[in-house]
């Protein structure tokens, strides 16, 4: 195939804006900020499940505390009817009873109350275990929303990138000749398309050329379409080839 020298120079052109279009479109299918993302929300799943755990653990205490108080209330109650019927009782048998029970009921209430403070303790830890982990699961939150908008604004950036690629890359398209720009499609979809020779070394590959494929490029026209020897690319010359 044949093609002016300047027309195979734009390919190294199209061949960057290949380039940038696909680092673009990895940028934004997969933002930096997606894995992290991922991670808190198994994060706060797990923390919100633990979160569910010690309610539950707290209302059991709470629940239990209710009762106790309820125990109370009742015992002191009976207490203050006992020492009621106690002073107005004339019978010593009966008084002698009610004071039995007085004293039952003052064992009961101590009882009571022991246990009380030691739930009340318990609670009081639940509530810092619960406190705790809600400030576990407003951090996650924080920067799971940090991380989403800096991932909102990496793709919204990658995709202003890709549709500025992408035009300019039709734009260079449209100046050159269809069946080269047919010929660099066809090496592009599977490997390099075009790469500049500097030096004797294909830039696309960053192969040093042997002497015998120098040689056959010297001998090549200005104008002919050749091939890298180690990548297929279309290896365009220019007076920085070391030709």
């Amino acid at each position: 195939m044949k093609a002016r020298p300047e027309d195979q120079l734009r390919l190294v052109d199209l061949a960057a804006l290949d380039t940038a279009i696909r680092a673009a479109e990895h940028a934004r299918r997969n933002p930096e900020q997606a894995g992290r993302v991922q991670e808190l929300l198994s994060q706060r799943q797990t923390l919100s499940a633990e979160l569910t755990r010690l309610l539950g653990v707290r209302d059991d205490v709470t629940a239990e505390l209710a009762r106790i108080e309820s125990d109370v209330a009742v015992v002191d109650a009976r207490a203050a009817r006992d020492a009621e019927r106690l002073a107005s009782s004339v019978n010593a048998k009966d008084a002698q009873g009610l004071e039995h029970e007085i004293a039952s009921l003052a064992k009961r209430k101590s009882d009571l109350e022991d246990a009380e403070l030691e739930l009340m303790e318990r609670l009081e830890a639940a509530e810092a275990d619960i406190a705790t982990q809600e400030a576990l699961i407003a951090a996650t939150n924080d920067e799971g929303a940090r991380l989403s908008a800096a991932g909102k604004a990496a793709v919204a950036e990658a995709n202003s990138r890709f549709d500025a690629a992408t035009r300019d890359r039709q734009a260079i398209a449209a100046t050159l000749p269809a069946e080269l720009v047919a010929l660099y499609d066809r090496l592009a979809a599977r490997g390099n398309g075009a790469g500049l020779l500097r030096q004797r070394t294909c830039e696309a590959c960053r192969m040093v050329l042997a002497g015998t494929d120098v040689q056959a490029l010297r001998q090549a026209a200005d104008d002919d379409v050749v091939m890298c020897p180690e990548c297929g690319c279309i290896l365009v010359r220019t007076d920085e080839s070391g030709l």
